[in-house]
């Protein structure tokens, strides 16, 4: 599973805090960890609205495929790992035409020919045919049916492109400035 990792030893730009941190004795984990979740949380926010604008899905789609695993005291590590494959056009927005379905996968609208959604004639549709989703006939009879893909796959497109590029430029900004104020609090 490909994700974005915060580790506090890969993080340069912290060396000017190892006296501050040395100084709290064990209370500099509490320091370290607390900086790395807050800023990890921060991250996650702007990950989530960069994957949605260059995927295509809704926010909650991508929220249900992002895992996260915060940081403790023992293990200084913040994680977000995406799961799933190539998601079906169901999910992007999907409209009938006469020349097939349209639906918007990476934000842009196209028409996928020959593809459907309900049953029946054009115009005069009838209800949904397999719960939504968009199919295509495999062959030149009624039957087989199959469900259509888009080509997004979250994996891929979290670790590569703008979405990545956030996660690096939050995690850089404000780290340091969070390890700053929880030094704050904690130093006389």
């Amino acid at each position: 599973m490909p994700g974005l990792v915060i580790r506090w030893q890969d993080v340069s730009g912290l060396r000017r805090f190892d006296n501050g941190i040395k100084a709290l004795g064990k209370d500099g984990r509490k320091v370290m960890q607390r900086a790395l979740a807050r800023s990890g949380d921060m991250a996650r926010t702007q990950v989530y609205r960069a994957l949605t604008a260059q995927t295509g899905l809704k926010r909650k789609v991508i929220v249900r495929a992002v895992k996260i695993k915060r940081p403790s005291w023992t293990d200084l590590t913040y994680e977000m790992k995406a799961s799933g494959g190539d998601i079906a056009l169901k999910y992007f927005d999907p409209r009938e035409t006469r020349a097939g379905v349209s639906a918007k996968p990476f934000g842009k609208r196209k028409v996928f020919p020959s593809t459907f959604m309900k049953g029946g004639s054009f115009p005069n549709r009838k209800g949904m045919v397999f719960n939504g989703h968009v199919v295509k006939r495999a062959g030149t009879g009624r039957f087989p049916i199959e469900i259509q893909k888009s080509g997004v796959i979250i994996p891929n497109e979290m670790v590569s492109g703008a979405t990545a590029d956030t996660f690096q430029r939050v995690v850089r900004e404000n780290l340091p400035r969070r390890v700053e104020h929880e030094l704050g609090r904690l130093l006389p």
